[in-house]
């Protein structure tokens, strides 16, 4: 941890104590608290956590009032724009962009692990067929460790490094059988010809019947929005995945823990909700009518996919998700498809009403994926599978980075207890 050159006072009746105050290379100052409840005998109060720093962390930063996220300290526009989706892994896992010869070994070493173990079909089976493929996921992912003994012991660097490359090079295998086996359709097995993209598009959408080509197009949009995905700070999901890893779990029952909770319509379903409402919509006039509810302060409707609960400004991964919607738009074609009409006519609206702009509520990265997602022909289901596909390098970054951590404690929260204090049993004749 950085040197603590500050102090903060704190005033509790007639007692004072001088807590440690440290300096990020960006953001806000932090106050040490850890040794307040010995010192003073209080706990901070502070309801999801948005006050609180639960870690160090040398990985992703954001800054919402600048628009700004960096992974390693370069902003994630230029890496969308400039790299891909496994250098990008390479530079969250490592800390530095790879020399040509580390990218490559690193994308044999993640392509020659795409394969799961045959025995892990059966598991499908065990599903319903209407099963969400987010919830075969949770138990497929977590039964990995039944699978692969040779790196579930987290204090073997060799075997942490193993889970990763694993964990990576797995999922959207996965993610892929999930979605084949609620359609019906026979699983499709990766290939060590193509790139992470590109295979995974295939495994989704080949069938043995005939010859499946990837557009380059649907390849580069879909490697994009796997990179503008990939870290997101100390969100929900990563802050699950760290308190799971708190307590010496395996690293496949940590990314399960986060697959979970990434699947709340509050955190990985948000593109899913977006192209949802644009359903609800359903056709270009009746555009003007959801405009005035969401003007509507009475109104509970609200218009998914616009403004960001982290980015006061605007949110950084938007400019380059909008033109990979508009490559693929334009390679599909929206002539037929009224939801991509609505959601083409809503963006120009919010870009251009004044209520819009002096809110900031500009279209997010949900609201451009969700329509990437639904021109190349994903269900809104596999929506949130995607979302867990790309994140799961991030999770594994701050994984392994907490583990290396000497600070690194169990998370065990405090509590503000409301409830009965001590009482005496009654017997249940005298009640």
């Amino acid at each position: 941890m950085a040197d603590s050159t500050k102090t903060a006072t704190l005033t509790l009746g007639n007692t004072s104590i001088e807590l440690p105050v440290y300096s990020p290379t960006a953001g806000p100052d932090v106050i040490d608290i850890r040794k307040l409840y010995g010192q003073m005998g209080v706990f901070t109060h502070d309801p999801g956590f948005t006050s609180t720093s639960s870690c160090e962390s040398a990985i992703t930063f954001i800054d919402g009032d600048e628009g700004e996220l960096l992974h390693r300290g370069y902003p994630i526009d230029q890496l969308a724009e400039k790299s891909h989706f496994l250098e990008v892994c390479y530079l969250l896992l490592y800390g530095e962009l790879p020399t040509a010869p580390q990218l490559e070994d690193f994308e044999s070493r993640v392509t020659r692990h795409t394969m799961v173990h045959e025995q892990m079909h059966r598991f499908f089976t065990g599903f319903r067929r209407d099963a969400h493929p987010m919830a075969v996921m949770v138990g497929v992912v977590g039964a990995m460790s039944a699978f692969y003994h040779d790196s579930t012991d987290i204090s073997d660097p060799w075997q942490r490094e193993v889970a990763s490359i694993r964990l990576i090079a797995k999922m959207p295998t996965i993610a892929a059988m999930a979605y084949k086996y609620t359609i019906g359709q026979p699983f499709v097995y990766p290939r060590n010809d193509l790139d992470y993209a590109s295979n995974f598009l295939r495994m989704c959408f080949a069938v043995p019947a005939e010859e499946y080509e990837v557009d380059p197009i649907l390849t580069r949009a879909m490697d994009r929005i796997f990179t503008l995905h990939a870290d997101h700070e100390q969100n929900a999901s990563t802050s699950t995945v760290r308190l799971a890893s708190s307590s010496g779990a395996n690293p496949f029952a940590c990314i399960a823990a986060g697959i979970a909770c990434l699947w709340g319509p509050a955190h990985g379903g948000a593109n899913q909700a977006c192209l949802e409402m644009l359903r609800e919509i359903g056709s270009v006039d009746r555009i003007p009518e959801f405009i005035d509810r969401a003007k509507d302060k009475d109104d509970p409707f609200r218009l998914m996919g616009f403004g960001h609960r982290v980015y006061k400004n605007f949110d950084p991964r938007a400019k380059v998700m909008k033109q990979s919607a508009d490559e693929v738009l334009d390679l599909l074609g929206i002539e037929d498809n009224e939801t991509l009409k609505v959601a083409m006519e809503l963006e120009k609206i919010a870009l251009e009403d004044d209520f819009f702009v002096q809110k900031k509520l500009y279209p997010n990265v949900d609201f451009y994926s969700g329509i990437i997602l639904d021109a190349m022909g994903f269900p809104t289901s596999m929506f949130t599978p995607i979302f867990a596909l790309s994140r799961t390098v991030g999770w594994i970054s701050q994984w392994k980075e907490m583990i290396s951590d000497p600070t690194m404690k169990i998370g065990r929260p405090r509590q503000l207890y409301t409830g009965e204090t001590k009482r005496d049993y009654v017997d249940v004749e005298d009640r």
